[in-house]
């Protein structure tokens, strides 16, 4: 009976391993054969193997050889100990997915040095960047032939030139069409002896912002012995010139924008909480630590959901800054009311005290907050002029922050009382509004949008336990400079200091640009000591 069931055993493991048998070769048929031979190419030592991988994949015009060489690349293909086979590894930590490029197979990292990437040398990668240039001329996506003539403009040579003369009548794309009209003629500049097509060749150049072109024409412009020419040359680089210096301002001015925004964001709740309690609150800047901290720890806890996790972080942060705000106003604030230099010193204390918390919990080193795909990378309008897309969302934001505070303070009972409270006290509470409690809840708002700003501010800086201390003198003089309780000063405030910040910054520095700034609001003070847009009511008039 044993020696049966033995013998079933043996003949169900035998059927086993033939059924794998099987299944594996019919897989291996199934492979593409273009891929496999690619693969076992690059998981050679040979340095020439590696060479002649990638000319078979820009021979075969295989589907995925601008995405494979791309990933070689960027050094996101690796082979495991003891494997020959490639993985796609984006990113090469312990814990994270390896895929098996023929099959998709995916397995986790368990020890990162079981894993090797694929290296490439100089001369692979200039292979590898022309092949994707050439092939992408002949993609469906004009983004991809775009791309693919910047690619090639990088090395000029007679066979670049043939290869855009033959894809230059069948473009179809004005952007493309340019850029290429742009490399036939800095190679007519270079090479043709006809002085009427480099005359052309100069009206091209002069009309393209591409540095090529204008590095161009300042080469021929030294070179060349016709003076007509030269001088033909020399206005169009100044013409390229004026323009180059005008989408510098347009880039210092987003830039100067882009600071303003975050200036308002940071400032907008101190200028509530100001300009109602007359609260000197040292301790805004740890309120904006914290919404910083918030976002980091909602990712932490959404991690494949990035993009959903900052708008989860939002209210979260709202609110977790908005607790604590409440809790130093109930626990130590309300008993300094009218004491602005001991309320002063007790929210500096405060502020050292949450500082001293979060290194304790999240340690002293700076966390990074992911930045959601949405939010990364640049919208480029021509080659000297594009704008990140992270400051361009925050820009968006804080308007979108602004006016919902506006809404508040303007349509709802508790703005109401907030208006009532700030312009007479005594008053407000004669007419039956409980002072008190219009404090605390004005504290909360002031300390929930101060919350909302550090998860603005996470998406362009690292969060550590100094983050607030970067912006409170900041805050401070954008709501002195606008009108102490004025939202709108602020926002008229911070954009202002944030352009002449910027605009200072070129010639004066970044730390000069500071202090310039600040000498320039001590001076305006002097004149008007109600900021910009002063305050109305007889509390403010006392």
């Amino acid at each position: 009976m044993t020696r049966r069931i033995l013998r079933q055993l043996r003949c169900m493991g035998l059927l086993t391993l033939i059924l794998l048998g099987c299944l594996s070769s019919v897989h291996a048929s199934d492979s593409d054969p273009i891929l496999t031979e690619f693969e076992s190419l690059l998981v050679s030592s040979s340095a020439q193997d590696r060479a002649k991988a990638i000319t078979l994949l820009a021979d075969s015009m295989h589907p995925e050889t601008l995405s494979l060489l791309a990933e070689l690349l960027d050094g996101n293909l690796f082979t495991f100990r003891g494997d020959s086979h490639l993985y796609f590894v984006p990113r090469h930590e312990e814990g994270r997915i390896a895929e098996r490029l023929l099959d998709d197979e995916k397995i986790t990292i368990e020890r990162v040095r079981d894993f090797r990437r694929v290296a490439v040398n100089n001369a692979q990668r200039t292979q590898i960047r022309r092949v994707m240039a050439l092939t992408g001329l002949n993609a469906e996506s004009s983004a991809t032939r775009l791309q693919a003539v910047r690619q090639l403009m990088r090395d000029v040579d007679d066979s670049t030139i043939t290869l855009i003369e033959d894809a230059y009548p069948r473009e179809t794309h004005e952007k493309v069409r340019e850029l290429m009209s742009v490399v036939l003629a800095i190679n007519t500049l270079a090479s043709s002896d006809n002085e009427a097509l480099k005359r052309d060749a100069i009206d091209t150049l002069a009309a393209s912002l591409e540095p090529r072109a204008r590095n161009s024409l300042v080469q021929f412009a030294n070179v060349t012995e016709n003076v007509a020419l030269q001088e033909l040359s020399q206005l169009a680089l100044t013409k390229i010139d004026q323009k180059v210096k005008f989408y510098k301002g347009l880039e210092t001015l987003y830039f100067g924008l882009s600071l303003g925004s975050v200036l308002v964001l940071a400032a907008i709740g101190l200028a509530i909480t100001f300009g109602v309690m007359g609260v000197i609150n040292m301790a805004h800047g740890e309120l904006i630590m914290i919404g910083a901290y918030t976002t980091f720890v909602i990712q932490q806890m959404m991690p494949n959901h990035i993009g959903m996790s900052l708008f989860v972080a939002i209210p979260a942060a709202f609110i977790v800054s908005g607790l604590v705000g409440i809790a130093i106003e109930r626990g130590v604030i309300r008993f300094l009311y009218g004491r602005p230099l001991e309320t002063l010193l007790a929210t500096f204390g405060i502020s050292l005290v949450l500082q001293q918390a979060v290194r304790s919990i999240f340690s002293p080193l700076n966390r990074t907050v992911e930045t959601p795909s949405w939010m990364s990378g640049m919208l480029e309008f021509n080659p000297v002029f594009a704008i990140t897309l992270n400051r361009l969302y925050i820009i968006f934001f804080c308007f979108i922050v602004f006016f919902a505070l506006l809404l508040i303070l303007k349509r709802t009972a508790l703005g109401l009382q907030v208006r009532a409270v700030s312009q007479n006290r005594a008053m407000a509470r004669a007419m039956g509004v409980r002072s008190e409690r219009v404090d605390m809840l004005t504290f909360g708002l002031g300390s929930g949008v101060a919350g909302i700003a550090g998860v603005a501010l996470s998406q362009i800086t690292n969060v550590g336990p100094n983050l607030g201390q970067a912006y409170i003198i900041d805050s401070f003089m954008v709501v002195v400079f606008g009108g102490v309780g004025n939202i709108w000063g602020t926002l008229v405030a911070g954009m202002t200091l944030g352009v002449a910040t910027k605009l200072v910054e070129p010639w004066a520095g970044a730390v000069l640009a500071k202090i310039l700034v600040l000498v320039f609001i001590i001076f305006f003070i002097q004149k008007k000591p109600r900021g910009l847009f002063p305050q109305r009511g007889r509390a403010a008039e006392d």
